[in-house]
């Protein structure tokens, strides 16, 4: 496309596209084609101008040809939501606000302005009277209080300025508020899952959810988040729905019930006819969510709340004071102009919003600011060990069989089994066979999942088993051949292990090698340095689990539990006062995520996993845990900042206005402004250090 260069410096260009008019989407269309150029760092379009500012590094020609190649038919569609909907409204509104002060003063007779102010004043009184009436002393009395006053002394013009303040104070919170939350919104709507959609034939094919369409059939089983809205045609299930009803219980759905997208599927089975296709209101449900998350308020939020609401009568009882002593109304009103309660109630929740979005941005999905406070105040943090601290893409190391089973054929039918319920385990035994060309068709019957245990099939008559030593062989009471048992016992115990039977005989030992995170050990380090208690947790046996916790400076570990097991745990950490978060990826963890005071999951787990916990880390490294800290702990520092400002400016004013240095407009112009400009403030990215991957290389191993 054809543009012209209109500034330029090193390693930035303003140019401006060659057309007449750019409508919002083509910015967006522009935008995000921009900044999948290599090379290319930064990029802003502004469609009012058709301007476009990019940053780059590198080469400049490859820039401009990246521009003389774009074109709108054929380059990609941006997301559907980029903020600028939520801009351009805002800037109308906040232009609009002051144009028509400005022509109200300039054209509008003086006397017409005073006869109208009592009017335009009703709209901030009426608020005032009904919060006395209901009993109640909130911020709207105060407003309400220094207007009518300021009217009751024929002071026009005082009044006149608060409610342009307030008007103006209004929007910009409302923006403020709405971009935190967009911002957030857009950064968590990028994630892309797959379903296993039903063929006419009865074929399974995995393919993403962006593809199906409605009307289309998709299964979903146990441990499995409902990805679209739909209808049940077959199958009986359990749907955990609290993050849409609140319910606590699972709710029984079979043949005819109605499901919905973003419920777990906690037990069963079930094919789905789509009813409503991926994308349709994707980000509302987001926003949705984010909102609802608001309700999840941090500890700081609800003191700033309560604390706004209690200075109010001291307020009003300031300005009755300063009226007695000084017997000077403009001195009284100038304290009713200033009030600590709207910078408290918005600077503290645009601070955890922001904190969110920037963990959102490191990867990191927060479900509401409680979760940050348990973070920042964590004393025992509980691991899974599985695709937690070791690697989350485990390798089949070697296939042991007996009988005479074929190596080929057993991994063939373990693979088919374990693409149904993806756990790091499982998709190590899928990738294996997929590296060896190993088709596998589906061969057996309905697959049922049995959690911590394993899962159960039939192929022809006979019962299929796969999964844990105790499942295999302690409850299915499974045997090995008497003429193999040595060979049974020569397997190595350095590996995982996944026991496959076939009618009740043992058929094949799945190896897989689990080696530990580059990451763990420096993670635990840290994390034992501050004084926080490291706890390991898992269903291996005890010689495999002894091993990683001694290499990784572990401080507790548990071997061979259950879920009931760890859960039960964390119910006993808390009940000693300590504040527990637990981390985990398997639906064997839930129970224990469900208990915490924070659970985070990894992203590349279960989907239940994923769902119940309340942080979810998105990206395969475990030290974003230790940035996770670092953000809970500088919100922390940010919200006492907020509040050593919001006390000392808002003082300093009123003693201003008191000692009649400063008219009541003049305060309260200095009121609004400051609050606003801490606001802004608290949008900002907090200081935290970047962090960047660590090698194996610079990973110490004990001697």
């Amino acid at each position: 496309m054809q543009c012209q260069i209109c500034h330029e410096s090193r390693g930035r260009m303003r140019v401006h596209m060659d057309q007449y008019r750019m409508t919002m989407a083509q910015a967006d269309q522009l935008e995000y084609y921009l900044y999948k150029v290599p090379g290319i760092t930064d990029a802003s379009v502004n469609d009012r101008t058709a301007n476009a500012v990019i940053r780059y590094e590198g080469s400049r020609e490859d820039v401009i040809l990246a521009l003389a190649a774009f074109d709108y038919a054929e380059a990609e569609e941006a997301p559907e939501e980029s903020g600028r909907a939520i801009l351009h409204e805002y800037e109308e509104r906040i232009a609009f606000h002051v144009l028509k002060r400005i022509f109200v003063r300039l054209l509008v007779p003086m006397p017409i302005r005073h006869a109208l102010m009592p009017l335009k004043a009703i709209r901030y009184i009426a608020p005032g009277v009904m919060s006395i009436l209901s009993g109640k002393v909130d911020v709207s009395v105060l407003d309400a209080t220094s207007i009518s006053v300021s009217l009751l002394r024929k002071d026009y013009d005082t009044p006149s300025s608060v409610m342009f303040l307030l008007g103006l104070s209004e929007i910009l919170e409302e923006w403020t508020h709405k971009k935190s939350v967009d911002d957030l919104a857009r950064s968590m709507a990028l994630n892309v899952d797959k379903v296993w959609l039903v063929t006419d034939d009865g074929t399974e094919l995995l393919v993403p959810v962006q593809e199906v369409e409605s009307g289309e059939k998709i299964r979903v089983r146990t441990g499995s988040v409902i990805p679209l809205d739909g209808i049940v045609v077959s199958g009986d299930a359990a749907v955990n729905q609290s993050s849409l009803t609140g319910e606590s219980l699972p709710v029984s759905k079979s043949e005819g019930a109605y499901v919905y997208a973003g419920t777990v599927l906690e037990e069963g089975d079930i094919v789905i006819e789509v009813k409503s296709a991926s994308g349709t209101g994707r980000y509302d449900r987001i926003v949705q969510m984010i909102e609802e998350s608001q309700k999840l308020e941090s500890e700081s939020e609800v003191k700033a709340k309560l604390l706004a609401d209690k200075l109010v009568p001291y307020s009003l009882a300031g300005t009755a004071l300063t009226w007695l002593l000084t017997r000077n109304a403009t001195r009284a009103v100038a304290v009713l102009m200033v009030d600590y309660s709207c910078a408290l109630k918005l600077c503290m929740p645009i601070t955890v919003l922001s904190a969110m979005r920037q963990a959102s941005a490191a990867e990191i999905r927060v479900k509401g600011g409680k979760f940050l406070d348990a973070v920042a105040g964590a004393k025992t943090i509980v691991f899974d060990k599985t695709g937690t601290l070791t690697a989350s893409t485990p390798r089949v190391a070697k296939i042991v069989t007996f009988g005479d089973n074929d190596e080929v054929e057993m991994l063939r039918l373990a693979a088919c089994l374990e693409e149904h319920f993806p756990h790091s385990i499982a998709n190590a035994v899928v990738e294996e066979a997929a590296r060896r060309g190993i088709q596998h068709d589906e061969m057996h019957s309905k697959v049922e999942y049995v959690v911590a245990h394993g899962i159960v099939s039939h192929v022809g008559r006979r019962r299929v088993l796969i999964g844990s030593y105790h499942f295999v062989f302690e409850d299915e009471k499974c045997r090995v051949r008497k003429d193999e048992i040595d060979k049974f016992n020569a397997i190595e115990d350095e590996y995982s292990h996944l026991y496959l039977s076939i009618g009740k005989k043992l058929a094949a030992v799945i190896c897989i090698e689990d080696p530990i995170r580059e990451e763990s050990r420096r993670v635990i380090q840290q994390l034992n340095a501050l004084g926080i208690d490291t706890v390991m947790m898992t269903g291996d046996s005890d010689r495999t689990a002894r091993a990683v916790a001694d290499r990784l400076g572990i401080r507790r570990m548990y071997s061979e539990v259950l879920p009931e097991d760890k859960a039960q745990f964390v119910r006993d950490e808390k009940s000693r006062g300590r504040i527990v978060l637990m981390i985990g990826d398997g639906v064997n963890d839930t129970p224990a995520l469900a208990d915490a005071d924070a659970a985070i999951a990894v992203s590349n787990g279960a989907a239940i996993a994923r769902e119940i916990a309340d942080i979810t880390i998105t990206e395969e490294n475990l030290e974003k845990l230790l940035e996770l800290r670092e953000i809970a702990m500088a919100t922390q520092e940010r919200i006492r900042f907020n509040y050593r400002m919001i006390i000392s400016v808002n003082t300093a004013l009123i003693l201003l206005g008191v000692f009649g240095i400063m008219t009541p407009a003049a305060t309260a112009y200095l009121h609004n402004f400051s609050t606003l400009a801490l606001s802004l403030h608290s949008m900002t990215d907090l200081p935290v250090k970047q962090r960047k991957h660590v090698s194996a290389e610079t990973v110490q191993q004990p001697a």
